[in-house]
């Protein structure tokens, strides 16, 4: 936190016609500080060790906090109780240092497969969470973990924009038509892509299917020409061979730097049996 710069600085809350008692500021980070993320890490680094004394695993990322909780089909009372008094002892400590937790943005989701979600019955969690579906970083999540949903909505998106590219096709270049599907149409089918590996190979087709339509909208080919060549021609890598890629690079990357941690702490060497 920097203390100078708050020095004769005051802080006043205001609703309406009511407000609040002028407090002088002793410490704080001053509005479009390139630092504010990285010091908000910083000061609430102390919610991991409160987490971690409960046996649940984390992942922080900003001001957002996510709680994961392996528990037993037989027993799911016990993970629910630990996962209780887990947020309860989060919220409190936010209580102590300045902050808040917004209750109206807790949000929960059970993962399983089909015979577990049927066992399961949680009625809390229906009644607080509502819809099975959850946005993680803008990343749609369900109970079964299928990304049917994320899939849809990434295709919608993607021919929303594709059909714009067409109507002004013919105002543009081949060059200029390329980078504008790359910009919004391909971004879109590669922003966390990696979930969809080794999901149902029809899953894929509906992104497949996109990026083929991309591709002869930028080439201003016809919609029943076969769009294989159209990708070579255009350097593009299929979808499922452009998940595999993000992945073989993000593995390179774990191995060679250690970086991040949590996914180095996961990669187990495995010697080849075969010569």
């Amino acid at each position: 936190m920097e203390k100078q710069r708050c020095d004769g600085r005051t802080q006043i809350v205001k609703l309406g016609r009511h407000q609040s008692p002028v407090v002088m500021l002793e410490v704080g980070v001053l509005q479009r500080s390139v630092l504010r993320p990285l010091l908000f890490a910083v000061y609430c680094s102390p919610v991991g060790d409160i987490i971690r004394d409960h046996g649940v695993h984390y992942h922080q990322y900003a001001d957002d906090t996510q709680l994961h909780l392996a528990m037993s089909v037989d027993n799911t009372a016990a993970g629910l109780a630990v996962l209780a008094a887990c947020t309860a002892d989060v919220r409190q400590w936010y209580l102590q240092n300045g902050l808040q937790l917004n209750p109206d943005k807790l949000e929960a989701l059970v993962v399983g497969t089909a015979n577990q979600l049927c066992v399961i019955r949680i009625i809390s969690i229906r009644r607080r969470c509502g819809r099975w579906l959850r946005k993680v970083l803008g990343v749609v999540l369900d109970r079964r973990l299928t990304f049917h949903k994320l899939v849809s909505m990434v295709a919608r998106s993607c021919n929303y924009h594709a059909q714009a590219i067409r109507h002004i096709r013919h105002l543009l270049t081949t060059e200029l038509a390329q980078t504008l599907a790359c910009s919004l149409i391909l971004s879109r089918i590669d922003y966390c892509n990696s979930v969809l590996h080794s999901t149902l190979t029809g899953t894929i087709q509906k992104l497949q299917r996109v990026q083929n339509n991309a591709s002869r909208i930028v080439l201003q080919a016809s919609r029943r020409s076969h769009a294989m060549p159209l990708l070579h021609q255009l350097h593009w890598l299929p979808v499922q061979q452009r998940i595999t890629y993000k992945l073989a690079v993000l593995t390179y990357k774990v191995r060679s730097k250690s970086t991040p941690v949590y996914l180095h702490r996961r990669i187990a060497e495995r010697a080849c049996s075969q010569t």
